[in-house]
């Protein structure tokens, strides 16, 4: 427990204070759910807002608001000119229903890429690491209010802003080696970063955090009930600041001071730090069995088994990607990351993608079939191929000389 304690920021142990409740300027229960068939992105992304701020609001609740091209493009729009307004003191971002956002719609990107629009998917991937960068690099306090499910690049575009709030309803993850994709929207950034090979771990079976790890290990911070969440949105409607003290210390009036329960993977983080310390998938895996044959650990087995279910190919990327990650800025990991996802829908070297998503998401058979089959078949020319440049007119260009990221 005391390892948890150095981990947890101390701006975020606090105690829970009760403030009046009145009307709410931004409420945690959307009503404005709409049909998904609907592509208007003005519907897709609502807006709310009072006098000094304003609130993003996630909205396709039944495909548990996944983003396409349009929702990115209208969050960059929105964004870029609240910036620029300056009677707009800071934003919120959050997701209608049960989810804030479960990432990219990948069956559409999946069903377009097979119609042949490959310009459209490109343009998706660069106006997500785009909107990516400009969150991370704001320059005005933003918080995220990540209730429910919050995968892939749900993640990315909101970890990289000030404020990230989690709930008791929370759920984190980065399925995407599963799916025969790789962890991308700057994750290659973030999990390099977390405490010892956790970022690894995470990124290489797909395993899920909870509110109170996501806290523990820095990802998010604050932590709010779900039940509290429309007092405290109710605080931040009525702020008139642009101060970030101000914005902290109300998200602060509403936290708790949380640890993580006896079954939380971090518990493990001495076996995570032992196993996926190695240079190579292959010694992760190695390191693993033998861990579990020495230990008899449940927790082992079941990691291996994660594992094996995910694409070699991706798998070798993934843990290149991260480990690069480690020592580069945030736009040099979209660029990366940006680089190995145009590669990844080209089927240039593998339709890995394609198959993840047909086998997971399509028809659901639950039984891809990987190519390269096995970690043995794919080569290291074969991985460093999804990281050389693009040419030119394809290279993601980030306006780096006019920003700094807050992160």
């Amino acid at each position: 427990m005391q390892r948890f304690k150095t981990l947890l920021p101390q701006k975020c142990r606090f105690s829970l204070q009760a403030l009046c409740y009145h009307p709410r300027p931004f409420s945690a229960q959307v009503h404005h759910h709409i049909d998904d068939d609907h592509d208007d992105p003005q519907q897709q992304i609502l807006v709310e807002g009072r006098a000094k701020s304003r609130a993003a609001i996630l909205n396709r609740p039944s495909s548990l608001n996944a983003l396409t091209t349009s929702m990115v493009a209208r969050l960059k729009r929105l964004y870029d000119s609240w910036e620029e307004n300056s009677d707009i003191g800071f934003v919120c971002m959050k997701g209608s229903g049960r989810a804030f956002c479960s990432g990219a719609d990948v069956v559409r990107l999946y069903n377009s890429l097979n119609e042949g629009n490959v310009e459209e998917a490109e343009q998706f991937f660069k106006t997500l690491y785009s909107f990516a960068y400009l969150q991370g690099t704001y320059l005005k306090p933003h918080v995220a209010i990540l209730d429910g499910i919050t995968m892939g690049c749900g993640a990315g575009i909101s970890l990289p802003g000030m404020y990230r709030v989690v709930t008791d309803k929370t759920i984190f993850s980065h399925p995407e080696a599963q799916i025969g994709f790789h962890p991308d929207t700057g994750a290659s950034y973030y999990l390099s970063r977390l405490p010892g090979y956790l970022g690894e771990y995470l990124a290489l079976t797909g395993d899920k955090l909870n509110g109170v790890e996501m806290i523990a290990c820095r990802l998010a911070t604050h932590f709010a009930l779900n039940a509290r969440l429309p007092l405290l949105e109710e605080r931040l409607g009525k702020l008139i600041t642009d101060d970030p003290t101000i914005v902290e210390t109300s998200l602060a009036q509403y936290g708790d001071l949380v640890y993580p329960d006896r079954s939380s993977v971090l518990h493990k983080i001495d076996t995570i730090d032992r196993c996926f310390c190695h240079d190579t998938v292959e010694e992760i895996i190695e390191a693993l069995a033998k861990e579990a044959a020495e230990s008899y650990d449940e927790w082992c087995i079941s990691t291996l088994g994660k594992i094996r279910e995910a694409s070699p190919l991706s798998l070798k990327i993934t843990l290149e990607s991260i480990r690069e990650g480690r020592f580069e800025t945030l736009d040099q990991c979209l660029v990366r990351e940006h680089r190995i996802s145009l590669r990844q829908i080209s089927k240039q070297v593998s339709s890995d993608f394609f198959e993840g998503v047909r086998a997971r998401m399509v028809d659901k058979d639950f039984t891809p079939k990987w190519d390269p089959p096995s970690l043995k078949d794919v080569s290291d020319d074969m991985v460093q191929s999804y990281f050389s440049p693009l040419n030119e007119e394809s290279e993601l260009v980030l306006p780096t000389a006019l920003r700094e990221p807050y992160m």
